[in-house]
């Protein structure tokens, strides 16, 4: 394939890619903003339990492309990706016909293992199917298409949780990974020999996880950030049950989370620009300071007693809320994402900049371990499910959605929740200040001694 040719010009493989991916991530997103939602309404666990199975989901979709890519390529990407998107209808439709834990289990871990073999392939059909004249353009059709497949998942699922109800959501992930089954069978056919991601073995995929791990100024990093990811989590983990518990089910958190995505296509351009020439910590530094004040802004709902009129439409106080809120986090996201890999790749030893970029994104993975488990716990706590209030307070709290009086005792203090969110990020920032400081001293020392 000769992609000099033409910049815009790809071959069919590398569209079908695209599109395929925008299937997968439209179902992803679309079950996974109400899949604690779904876990405590259709399944019937508890808040903490539902937080700690979305964190196994959430962590391991991270986690196991490490180990499926050098599988895929060895199975071949049009087996392996008809693989993938069989074991995704499957696992969605198993979480919308059944109800019962052991189901709903593995359901979720089809959908693991799935996932996890669609980023390797599409990743690595789209850097194949291009060359240096246009990998940029590649990559930039390749980013616009998954933000196109998450915005669009979150924002059907709207209309389908109202509508049809939460439990039926899986049932539109189901439908939109067998459309992607269905391109995948008809138009994916690509060159094996021009697709090889050149995986390596399982034994080196663990051996360098473990030489990037047991680097104590590597993971610090790592855990440091994951800080920031856990608190953006929370547009997943606890955003659509705290709004939908304090506002009601015609509230719209799956289009709240969407404003994250939209400030980021919109501010990541200009703010690239200006922070071009800063020094990477300077930077993700910007990112972590501003990550513990959209949870601030997120707790101050409680303000905004009298509601908010915006152009005559009158606006709930935490819908108002949430909306800066997440503003701040894909305004953050934009000071932090351009320099961390950078910023990573600095801390790796001489020669080994590519095996510590490549697990750079463990932050994520250990972010959603931590994220979703805590939120079960605080929601518990400040904001418990209607489910197990007594028949007087749920009475109470049915009025106060209808606009008729003040919430029952057990969400006075629901917005506390945030509270703990802006602690962390606080924290967070704080242990990059310590740790900025302390790497400078080290390095300074090491030159100093060479």
């Amino acid at each position: 394939m000769n992609a000099s040719a033409s910049t815009w010009r790809f071959p069919r493989a590398f569209w079908t890619a695209n599109l395929v991916e925008l299937c997968e991530r439209a179902a992803y997103y679309g079950s996974f903003i109400v899949l604690t939602v779904y876990l405590s309404r259709v399944v019937g666990m508890r808040d903490r339990d539902a937080g700690i199975v979305g964190a196994l989901f959430g962590a391991l979709i991270y986690l196991f492309p490490f180990f499926t890519g050098a599988l895929a390529d060895r199975m071949g990407f049009r087996r392996a990706l008809i693989l993938a998107f069989g074991l995704l209808t499957c696992g969605y439709g198993m979480l919308g016909a059944f109800e019962t834990v052991l189901p709903v289990l593995a359901g979720l871990l089809l959908i693991v293992l799935g996932g996890s073999f669609v980023k390797p392939i599409i990743t690595g059909t789209v850097a194949k199917s291009s060359d240096a004249t246009n990998r940029a353009r590649a990559y930039s059709l390749f980013y616009m298409t998954v933000n196109i497949g998450a915005f669009l998942g979150k924002t059907v699922v709207k209309s389908v949780r109202q509508d049809l109800g939460v439990a039926n959501v899986p049932w539109f992930s189901s439908a939109a990974a067998l459309v992607g089954l269905v391109f995948v069978i008809l138009f994916y056919h690509p060159d094996r020999s021009a697709v090889r991601v050149q995986a390596p073995p399982l034994i080196e995929t663990l051996r360098g996880m473990w030489r990037a791990i047991k680097r104590l100024r590597f993971l610090a990093l790592i855990l440091i950030t994951a800080g920031f990811w856990a608190i953006q989590g929370q547009l997943y983990a606890a955003m659509p049950k705290y709004v939908l518990r304090l506002v009601g089910e015609g509230a719209a958190p799956e289009w709240y989370a969407n404003i994250n995505p939209l400030v980021v296509v919109i501010f990541v351009v200009p703010v690239t620009h200006l922070v071009r020439r800063w020094r990477p910590e300077a930077s993700i530094a910007v990112a972590m300071l501003m990550i513990p004040f959209s949870a601030l802004a997120m707790s101050l709902s409680p303000l905004l007693r009298g509601g908010v009129s915006f152009f005559g439409v009158a606006l709930h106080p935490i819908t108002v809320m949430m909306v800066i809120g997440i503003s701040i986090q894909g305004l953050a996201e934009c000071f932090l994402s351009p320099k961390y890999l950078e910023y990573a790749s600095r801390q790796a030893p001489a020669g080994e900049e590519g095996l510590y970029l490549g697990f750079a994104h463990m932050n994520t993975f250990f972010a959603w371990l931590f994220g979703f488990v805590l939120a079960g716990f605080l929601l518990e706590r400040y904001c418990p499910d209607p489910r197990i209030l007594d028949a007087a307070a749920h009475q109470q709290w049915e009025a106060a959605l209808a606009g008729g009086g003040a919430m029952p005792a057990a969400y006075a203090h629901a917005h506390y929740l945030w509270y703990a969110w802006a602690l962390v990020g606080g924290l967070s920032f704080l242990a990059l200040l310590v740790y900025v400081f302390v790497t400078r001293r080290l390095d300074a020392a090491g030159s100093s001694n060479s």
